[in-house]
């Protein structure tokens, strides 16, 4: 069994800087982006790539890095919940309302073959659907208005949500569709569905399946390239 994928794409990286957004620049003599395709694609549990892209982004994404599994184009809205509902209503009809899609961040180049099997093979035993993840491992400061500390946070129980995550194409164009509605802007798929009442797993996953954000993120992955020769 298979399960599409949905990179959203379309975010322009304000974070980051520069007039290039950060999926598009160029390490280790390819995209980003490409790496994260390759990542994704390369893996036998992908059966197809859904690309959410701004309408004026035409970026070239090399054959090579998406394994012969088929893709298609889908042109992203102005928020992350919004290209990824583009991307779901872009799904072949193949893809039928109860099989589990993924959603991965098109910035996350560094995702392990391991945690993607271990993510397909939890979750799709589970109702819902599951997220990779990682416990909080660093101790939690609560700020005051004036940057000092207000007091230490318990992290037990806390996690950082990962991706990719997994579920229902149905449920989750509908828990979408519902924060859209409700004037929620969701900042990842898993918060959508805990907002329908519905408790995704939490699979952990590797700590070096980072979100490129800041320069210092982008030459992070370069040295991991590094490393792989």
């Amino acid at each position: 069994m298979s399960s599409w994928v949905i990179v959203p794409a379309a975010g322009r990286g304000s974070r980051f800087g520069g007039e290039v957004p950060k999926q598009f620049l160029d390490v280790g003599g390819r995209s980003l982006l490409a790496h994260t395709l390759d990542a994704l694609a390369s893996h036998p549990g992908i059966g197809g790539v859904v690309l959410v892209l701004g309408t004026e982004d035409a970026p070239v994404v090399p054959e090579a890095v998406l394994h012969g599994k088929p893709w298609v184009r889908a042109a992203g809205g102005d928020t992350r919940a919004a290209s990824v509902l583009a991307g779901l209503r872009a799904l072949p009809e193949s893809v039928r309302p109860d099989d589990f899609v993924l959603v991965h961040d098109a910035a996350r180049p560094n995702l392990h073959a391991d945690d993607l099997d271990a993510l397909l093979e939890r979750g799709r035993m589970d109702p819902v659907g599951a997220i990779l993840a990682a416990p909080v491992r660093d101790t939690l400061k609560r700020a005051g208005d004036d940057g000092g500390i207000d007091g230490t946070e318990p992290r037990e129980r806390l996690w950082r949500a990962l991706t990719p995550q997994l579920f229902r194409r149905l449920q989750l164009g509908r828990a979408l569709e519902a924060a859209d509605a409700d004037g929620i802007a969701v900042t990842d798929e898993a918060m959508a569905m805990e907002r329908q009442g519905a408790r995704p797993l939490l699979v952990e996953g590797r700590e070096d399946n980072f979100k490129i954000t800041t320069p210092a993120d982008f030459a992070r992955f370069e040295f991991e390239l590094s490393r792989r020769g």
